[in-house]
Protein backbone atom coordinates (compact mmCIF):
# COMPACT_ATOMS: atom_id res chain seq x y z
CA UNK A 1 0.00 0.00 0.00
CA UNK A 2 1.62 3.43 -0.85
CA UNK A 3 1.05 5.31 1.98
CA UNK A 4 1.88 8.83 0.45
CA UNK A 5 -1.09 9.64 -1.29
CA UNK A 6 0.27 12.44 -4.07
CA UNK A 7 2.53 15.13 -4.66
CA UNK A 8 1.64 18.33 -6.00
CA UNK A 9 3.36 21.87 -6.53
CA UNK A 10 1.65 24.97 -5.03
CA UNK A 11 2.77 28.38 -6.12
CA UNK A 12 4.01 29.92 -3.08
CA UNK A 13 1.48 32.86 -3.21
CA UNK A 14 -1.15 30.33 -2.37
CA UNK A 15 -0.17 29.63 1.15
CA UNK A 16 -2.12 31.76 3.04
CA UNK A 17 0.04 34.12 5.57
CA UNK A 18 -2.79 35.40 7.75
CA UNK A 19 -6.57 34.03 8.34
CA UNK A 20 -9.05 36.60 6.35
CA UNK A 21 -10.46 39.40 8.52
CA UNK A 22 -14.03 37.95 7.80
CA UNK A 23 -13.26 33.72 8.48
CA UNK A 24 -16.84 33.22 6.89
CA UNK A 25 -15.86 34.70 3.93
CA UNK A 26 -13.08 32.13 3.34
CA UNK A 27 -13.41 29.62 0.18
CA UNK A 28 -15.45 26.28 1.08
CA UNK A 29 -15.02 23.59 -1.52
CA UNK A 30 -17.90 20.33 -1.45
CA UNK A 31 -16.85 17.31 -2.52
CA UNK A 32 -19.71 14.74 -3.25
CA UNK A 33 -18.05 11.33 -3.03
CA UNK A 34 -21.07 9.36 -4.73
CA UNK A 35 -20.79 11.72 -7.77
CA UNK A 36 -17.92 12.90 -7.78
CA UNK A 37 -18.80 16.43 -7.93
CA UNK A 38 -17.09 19.34 -6.49
CA UNK A 39 -19.37 23.03 -5.82
CA UNK A 40 -17.96 26.07 -4.45
CA UNK A 41 -18.97 28.09 -1.61
CA UNK A 42 -17.82 30.23 1.00
CA UNK A 43 -17.40 29.03 4.61
CA UNK A 44 -20.94 31.04 5.60
CA UNK A 45 -22.26 28.72 3.41
CA UNK A 46 -21.78 25.62 5.74
CA UNK A 47 -24.51 26.11 7.91
CA UNK A 48 -26.93 24.88 4.54
CA UNK A 49 -24.82 21.78 4.11
CA UNK A 50 -26.25 20.61 7.80
CA UNK A 51 -29.35 18.93 8.71
CA UNK A 52 -31.79 19.15 11.91
CA UNK A 53 -30.40 16.07 13.88
CA UNK A 54 -26.50 16.29 12.44
CA UNK A 55 -23.53 15.75 14.86
CA UNK A 56 -21.04 18.29 14.43
CA UNK A 57 -17.49 16.85 16.06
CA UNK A 58 -15.03 19.49 17.45
CA UNK A 59 -11.79 19.09 18.75
CA UNK A 60 -11.38 21.43 21.91
CA UNK A 61 -7.52 21.65 22.45
CA UNK A 62 -5.72 24.34 22.72
CA UNK A 63 -2.79 25.73 21.52
CA UNK A 64 0.63 25.93 24.01
CA UNK A 65 2.83 29.05 23.43
CA UNK A 66 5.32 26.07 22.52
CA UNK A 67 8.00 27.94 20.86
CA UNK A 68 10.75 29.53 23.33
CA UNK A 69 14.13 31.36 22.71
CA UNK A 70 16.76 31.17 24.88
CA UNK A 71 20.27 31.21 25.39
CA UNK A 72 23.08 28.57 26.33
CA UNK A 73 25.32 29.58 29.26
CA UNK A 74 28.24 30.46 26.15
CA UNK A 75 25.79 32.93 24.94
CA UNK A 76 24.75 30.86 21.85
CA UNK A 77 20.54 31.54 21.00
CA UNK A 78 18.53 28.45 21.00
CA UNK A 79 15.13 27.98 19.87
CA UNK A 80 13.10 25.41 21.56
CA UNK A 81 9.95 23.74 20.52
CA UNK A 82 7.67 21.91 23.53
CA UNK A 83 6.13 18.71 22.15
CA UNK A 84 5.13 16.56 25.18
CA UNK A 85 4.77 17.12 28.92
CA UNK A 86 6.44 13.93 30.40
CA UNK A 87 5.78 15.08 33.62
CA UNK A 88 6.05 18.22 35.60
CA UNK A 89 8.53 20.65 34.48
CA UNK A 90 10.01 17.65 32.01
CA UNK A 91 9.08 17.77 28.79
CA UNK A 92 10.23 16.39 25.61
CA UNK A 93 11.19 19.03 22.90
CA UNK A 94 12.78 19.87 19.48
CA UNK A 95 16.17 22.48 20.08
CA UNK A 96 17.55 24.27 16.93
CA UNK A 97 20.62 25.07 17.97
CA UNK A 98 23.76 22.73 18.80
CA UNK A 99 23.31 21.82 22.26
CA UNK A 100 24.45 18.69 24.33
CA UNK A 101 23.18 16.70 27.34
CA UNK A 102 23.77 18.14 30.75
CA UNK A 103 23.57 21.63 28.71
CA UNK A 104 21.22 24.56 30.58
CA UNK A 105 19.53 27.01 28.68
CA UNK A 106 18.59 30.47 29.81
CA UNK A 107 15.15 31.98 29.43
CA UNK A 108 13.28 35.22 30.11
CA UNK A 109 11.95 35.65 33.06
CA UNK A 110 14.85 33.95 34.96
CA UNK A 111 13.78 30.83 33.65
CA UNK A 112 16.40 27.91 33.36
CA UNK A 113 16.69 24.60 32.06
CA UNK A 114 18.70 21.45 31.78
CA UNK A 115 19.04 19.02 28.85
CA UNK A 116 18.55 15.67 29.95
CA UNK A 117 19.21 13.64 27.08
CA UNK A 118 17.22 12.47 24.18
CA UNK A 119 14.39 9.64 24.89
CA UNK A 120 13.76 6.88 22.89
CA UNK A 121 12.22 8.44 19.81
CA UNK A 122 15.42 10.60 19.51
CA UNK A 123 13.45 14.03 21.20
CA UNK A 124 15.62 15.59 23.80
CA UNK A 125 14.52 16.01 27.46
CA UNK A 126 14.29 19.14 29.13
CA UNK A 127 13.76 19.83 32.84
CA UNK A 128 12.77 23.21 33.74
CA UNK A 129 13.71 24.78 36.89
CA UNK A 130 9.88 25.42 37.62
CA UNK A 131 7.17 22.96 37.46
CA UNK A 132 4.27 25.60 37.14
CA UNK A 133 2.85 25.18 33.08
CA UNK A 134 1.80 28.88 33.17
CA UNK A 135 5.27 30.70 34.24
CA UNK A 136 6.80 28.35 30.62
CA UNK A 137 4.03 29.42 28.76
CA UNK A 138 4.63 33.24 29.79
CA UNK A 139 7.91 32.92 28.16
CA UNK A 140 6.35 31.07 24.85
CA UNK A 141 5.57 32.23 21.48
CA UNK A 142 2.92 31.04 19.26
CA UNK A 143 4.30 27.76 17.37
CA UNK A 144 2.90 29.36 13.75
CA UNK A 145 4.18 26.86 11.05
CA UNK A 146 7.27 27.17 9.14
CA UNK A 147 5.36 27.73 5.64
CA UNK A 148 4.09 30.99 7.49
CA UNK A 149 7.38 33.32 6.07
CA UNK A 150 6.81 35.81 9.09
CA UNK A 151 7.45 36.29 12.98
CA UNK A 152 4.35 35.50 14.98
CA UNK A 153 2.51 38.47 15.94
CA UNK A 154 -0.26 39.45 18.23
CA UNK A 155 -2.74 38.74 16.39
CA UNK A 156 -1.83 35.41 15.64
CA UNK A 157 -2.41 34.51 19.57
CA UNK A 158 -6.11 34.97 18.57
CA UNK A 159 -6.42 33.90 14.91
CA UNK A 160 -4.31 30.30 15.88
CA UNK A 161 -6.71 29.15 18.13
CA UNK A 162 -9.93 27.90 17.73
CA UNK A 163 -13.21 30.15 18.81
CA UNK A 164 -13.95 27.02 21.30
CA UNK A 165 -10.51 26.20 22.47
CA UNK A 166 -10.22 25.00 26.26
CA UNK A 167 -7.78 22.46 26.84
CA UNK A 168 -3.89 23.33 27.29
CA UNK A 169 -2.30 20.79 25.12
CA UNK A 170 -1.98 20.93 20.96
CA UNK A 171 1.61 22.50 19.26
CA UNK A 172 -0.46 22.86 16.09
CA UNK A 173 -3.69 24.66 15.57
CA UNK A 174 -7.25 21.95 14.12
CA UNK A 175 -7.25 24.53 11.52
CA UNK A 176 -10.69 22.97 10.07
CA UNK A 177 -11.85 24.21 12.82
CA UNK A 178 -10.39 28.13 12.58
CA UNK A 179 -13.16 29.12 10.00
CA UNK A 180 -16.00 28.97 12.73
CA UNK A 181 -17.10 31.63 14.53
CA UNK A 182 -19.52 32.08 17.14
CA UNK A 183 -22.24 33.09 14.69
CA UNK A 184 -21.69 30.42 12.45
CA UNK A 185 -21.83 27.73 15.43
CA UNK A 186 -25.35 29.62 16.62
CA UNK A 187 -26.60 29.28 13.06
CA UNK A 188 -25.81 25.38 13.62
CA UNK A 189 -27.37 25.40 16.26
CA UNK A 190 -30.49 26.83 15.60
CA UNK A 191 -30.79 24.47 12.74
CA UNK A 192 -31.24 21.54 15.03
CA UNK A 193 -27.40 20.71 14.72
CA UNK A 194 -25.95 18.59 17.98
CA UNK A 195 -22.73 19.96 18.85
CA UNK A 196 -20.43 18.03 20.40
CA UNK A 197 -16.87 18.17 21.86
CA UNK A 198 -13.65 15.79 22.06
CA UNK A 199 -9.87 16.28 22.41
CA UNK A 200 -6.95 15.63 21.05
CA UNK A 201 -3.74 16.93 21.70
CA UNK A 202 -2.13 18.07 18.55
CA UNK A 203 1.99 16.76 18.66
CA UNK A 204 5.07 16.04 16.73
CA UNK A 205 3.32 12.90 15.42
CA UNK A 206 0.61 15.62 13.34
CA UNK A 207 3.39 17.26 12.17
CA UNK A 208 5.54 14.34 10.22
CA UNK A 209 5.66 14.26 6.46
CA UNK A 210 6.06 10.61 5.32
CA UNK A 211 8.82 10.00 2.97
CA UNK A 212 8.78 7.12 -0.06
CA UNK A 213 10.59 4.71 2.27
CA UNK A 214 8.73 4.94 5.18
CA UNK A 215 7.47 1.70 6.08
CA UNK A 216 6.05 2.84 9.83
CA UNK A 217 2.08 2.60 9.69
CA UNK A 218 2.12 4.47 13.21
CA UNK A 219 2.28 7.58 14.51
CA UNK A 220 3.91 8.12 17.93
CA UNK A 221 1.03 8.76 20.35
CA UNK A 222 -1.28 11.71 20.89
CA UNK A 223 -3.41 12.07 23.99
CA UNK A 224 -7.15 12.12 23.31
CA UNK A 225 -10.48 12.03 25.54
CA UNK A 226 -14.04 11.39 24.33
CA UNK A 227 -16.43 12.15 27.25
CA UNK A 228 -19.45 10.25 27.91
CA UNK A 229 -21.71 12.81 27.12
CA UNK A 230 -19.72 12.91 23.60
CA UNK A 231 -20.17 9.13 23.11
CA UNK A 232 -23.91 9.05 23.60
CA UNK A 233 -24.58 12.08 21.29
CA UNK A 234 -22.74 10.05 18.52
CA UNK A 235 -24.23 6.62 19.33
CA UNK A 236 -27.15 8.22 19.43
CA UNK A 237 -26.58 9.23 15.74
CA UNK A 238 -25.41 6.26 14.97
CA UNK A 239 -28.51 4.49 16.02
CA UNK A 240 -30.69 6.71 14.25
CA UNK A 241 -29.09 6.83 10.92
CA UNK A 242 -28.32 10.77 11.32
CA UNK A 243 -24.78 12.11 9.88
CA UNK A 244 -21.61 12.51 12.06
CA UNK A 245 -20.01 15.35 10.96
CA UNK A 246 -16.13 15.60 12.38
CA UNK A 247 -14.30 19.29 11.69
CA UNK A 248 -10.32 18.32 11.50
CA UNK A 249 -8.63 14.82 10.90
CA UNK A 250 -7.99 15.11 14.36
CA UNK A 251 -11.11 15.13 15.13
CA UNK A 252 -11.44 11.88 12.66
CA UNK A 253 -8.81 10.42 14.21
CA UNK A 254 -10.41 10.51 18.12
CA UNK A 255 -13.27 9.27 16.78
CA UNK A 256 -12.10 6.40 14.94
CA UNK A 257 -9.72 5.16 17.84
CA UNK A 258 -12.73 5.15 20.15
CA UNK A 259 -14.38 2.72 17.38
CA UNK A 260 -15.28 -0.52 19.10
CA UNK A 261 -18.28 -3.00 17.16
CA UNK A 262 -19.91 0.03 15.29
CA UNK A 263 -19.78 2.44 18.52
CA UNK A 264 -17.72 5.08 19.91
CA UNK A 265 -16.05 4.26 23.74
CA UNK A 266 -16.08 6.80 25.85
CA UNK A 267 -12.03 6.88 26.44
CA UNK A 268 -9.08 8.98 28.05
CA UNK A 269 -5.98 7.84 26.85
CA UNK A 270 -3.16 7.63 23.76
CA UNK A 271 -3.37 7.17 19.88
CA UNK A 272 -1.42 5.97 17.12
CA UNK A 273 -3.77 5.36 14.79
CA UNK A 274 -2.48 6.29 11.16
CA UNK A 275 -5.31 6.56 8.66
CA UNK A 276 -4.40 6.37 4.92
CA UNK A 277 -5.97 5.26 1.49
CA UNK A 278 -7.30 1.57 2.08
CA UNK A 279 -8.72 2.59 5.86
CA UNK A 280 -12.36 1.32 6.47
CA UNK A 281 -14.06 4.16 8.01
CA UNK A 282 -16.64 2.82 10.83
CA UNK A 283 -18.55 5.99 12.17
CA UNK A 284 -17.38 9.08 10.20
CA UNK A 285 -19.78 10.02 8.01
CA UNK A 286 -18.47 13.69 6.56
CA UNK A 287 -15.23 15.60 7.06
CA UNK A 288 -14.03 19.16 7.53
CA UNK A 289 -10.66 20.06 6.77
CA UNK A 290 -7.92 22.53 5.20
CA UNK A 291 -5.62 21.76 2.29
CA UNK A 292 -2.57 20.39 3.47
CA UNK A 293 0.88 19.74 2.75
CA UNK A 294 2.24 16.76 0.33
CA UNK A 295 3.09 13.94 2.33
CA UNK A 296 1.67 14.67 5.68
CA UNK A 297 0.04 12.34 7.20
CA UNK A 298 -3.09 14.80 7.15
CA UNK A 299 -3.35 14.60 3.54
CA UNK A 300 -3.38 10.62 3.52
CA UNK A 301 -6.29 10.65 5.76
CA UNK A 302 -8.18 12.66 3.33
CA UNK A 303 -7.33 10.26 0.67
CA UNK A 304 -8.30 7.51 2.79
CA UNK A 305 -11.82 9.12 3.19
CA UNK A 306 -12.51 11.04 0.17
CA UNK A 307 -10.45 8.65 -2.29
CA UNK A 308 -7.06 9.46 -3.46
CA UNK A 309 -8.05 10.25 -7.67
CA UNK A 310 -10.81 12.45 -5.91
CA UNK A 311 -9.17 14.60 -3.78
CA UNK A 312 -6.28 15.25 -6.73
CA UNK A 313 -8.80 16.13 -8.83
CA UNK A 314 -9.72 18.26 -5.83
CA UNK A 315 -6.17 19.96 -5.15
CA UNK A 316 -5.56 20.75 -8.83
CA UNK A 317 -8.85 22.17 -9.13
CA UNK A 318 -7.77 24.58 -5.63
CA UNK A 319 -4.97 25.54 -7.19
CA UNK A 320 -6.03 25.98 -10.33
CA UNK A 321 -8.84 28.26 -9.09
CA UNK A 322 -6.76 29.95 -6.68
CA UNK A 323 -7.80 28.59 -3.16
CA UNK A 324 -5.51 29.64 -0.11
CA UNK A 325 -3.52 26.42 1.05
CA UNK A 326 -2.29 25.48 4.58
CA UNK A 327 -3.56 26.38 8.13
CA UNK A 328 -4.79 30.20 7.79
CA UNK A 329 -6.11 28.80 4.11
CA UNK A 330 -9.46 28.23 2.96
CA UNK A 331 -11.54 24.98 4.04
CA UNK A 332 -13.50 21.70 2.04
CA UNK A 333 -15.77 19.42 3.16
CA UNK A 334 -16.06 15.57 1.98
CA UNK A 335 -19.59 14.50 1.90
Amino acid sequence: MNNRAFDFELPRELIAQRPLKDKGEARLMVIDRQKGEIEHLRFKNIVNLFSDGDVLVLNNTKVIPARLYGKKETGGKIEVLLLHKKYDGVWEVLIRGKIRQNASILFSNGISSVVLGKSETGLWILKFDTTDDREIFNIGRVPIPPYIKRKDDEKDILDYQTVYAEKYGSIAAPTAGLHFTKNILKQLKDKGVIITFITLHIGYASLRIIKETDERRHLSPEFFEISEEASTVMNDAIRDGRKICAAGTSSVRAIESAVSEGRISAYRGFTDLFIEPGYQFRCTSRMITNFHLPGSTHLSMVCAFGGTELMRMAYLTAIETGYRFYSYGDAMIIV
